[in-house]
């Protein structure tokens, strides 16, 4: 096993990773004998992973409830919040409680957002299962629900106690919700590390199979990114913002097409790929570096073109909602090279328009 420290004065974190951690007695910190928690999971990993660890808190000494949640992007709601609330209550849950996140992103956020509000605050653990949530959103403490009119638009930031990471957990993924996954690693690399995307370049096939050493590798490595990152600009006040890119393009396609059709990496592919010709098209990014960019989403099996129902225009409403937006200006995360990024603003709305057709 092994530990990367998030550095946050007294909100630090550890983050464990290793291959059947789940099995280890006392692996959730800081919960100790005799602690109250409520593990909050879906109806998938219930049948999964649930007994599991609700065998090993109990082995433990943690007096635990559960409640299981719908599974799926669409029901990362405030009343699917309310449920987690609604049973902290019925159980006679106190401040000293602390919930306890199994499953990917959606589990993630809305345990979270809960851990933040219930009692005006209470500690929550994460347990992320996807490759997604274990390279980015378990780690950070953004938490969130959706709305209608845009994604994430409701929430806090909130950080765990712990992040618990089992490799293990991605062999339970189909293997869409894998590339998925794949795609905030790449997005990590374009953003902050040319060595690493090379690597990803000669290693995408191990990825995708699973290879023991690649994924520990990948998965510390985007750990090992994001902890610094966070440890500089915990409230996106500054470079946490760059982990947007693709996502401002990305979540227009999820709030359009209705959420849940599209899986979040497969619409942050997209965006990607259209942030990337917007800085081709601005002189910023180099022909040959855009081709690298898309040559290996394609490899990876994740899709580089938009909706087909979606017209370039559809994009805008959304994307002027975006939380990056300031004085009714859209800014965007744009790759200056791989490795190099910027956010960009005051960009023409037909440069923008340009790059969405580009990927339709």
């Amino acid at each position: 096993m092994e530990k990367i420290n998030v550095i946050l004065g007294k909100r630090s974190y550890p983050i464990s990773i290793g291959s059947g951690i789940l099995q280890e007695d006392n692996i959730f910190w800081p919960l100790e004998p005799g602690n109250q928690a409520m593990l909050v999971t879906n109806k998938t990993l219930a049948n999964l992973l649930k007994d599991t660890v609700f065998y090993h808190l109990r082995k433990s000494g943690i007096r635990v409830d559960q409640v299981i949640l719908s599974d799926g992007e669409q029901y990362k709601t405030l009343n699917e919040m309310e449920l987690i609330i609604s049973s902290l209550l019925e159980k006679k849950h106190a401040r000293d409680t602390t919930l306890i996140a199994l499953g990917g992103g959606v589990i993630g956020d809305l345990t979270g957002f809960a851990a933040s509000v219930y009692q005006r605050g209470v500690r929550f653990i994460q347990i992320p299962t996807t490759l997604l949530s274990q390279v980015d959103a378990s780690v950070g403490g953004k938490t969130a629900v959706n709305h209608l009119l845009g994604k994430n638009m409701i929430g806090s930031f909130w950080q765990p106690s712990s992040v618990i990471i089992d490799i293990d957990c991605l062999s339970t993924l189909p293997f869409n919700e894998l590339i998925s996954g794949i795609a905030e690693v790449i997005k990590y690399a374009i953003l902050f590390d040319a060595c690493f995307f090379e690597w990803i370049e000669k290693n995408i096939d191990q990825l995708l199979t699973l290879n023991h050493k690649a994924i520990s590798y990948c998965i510390k490595k985007c750990c090992e990114l994001k902890a610094n990152l966070i440890s500089s600009d915990e409230r996106e006040n500054n470079l946490r913002a760059l982990l947007n890119f693709g996502h401002t393009y990305g979540h227009a396609i999820e709030v359009h097409t209705g959420y849940g059709s599209w899986l979040h990496g497969e619409a942050v592919s997209v965006g990607m790929i259209m942030a990337a010709r917007t800085s081709e098209l601005l002189g910023y990014l180099d022909k040959n570096d855009f081709k690298r960019i898309l040559f290996l989403l394609k490899k990876t099996g994740l899709p580089v073109k938009g909706p087909k129902n979606m017209s370039a225009a559809s994009y805008l409403p959304y994307m002027i909602r975006d939380k990056k937006v300031i004085s009714g200006e859209i800014r965007l995360v744009l790759p200056l090279s791989i490795g190099k990024a910027k956010i960009i603003s005051g960009i023409d709305k037909n440069i923008i328009l340009t790059s969405i057709k580009y990927s339709q």
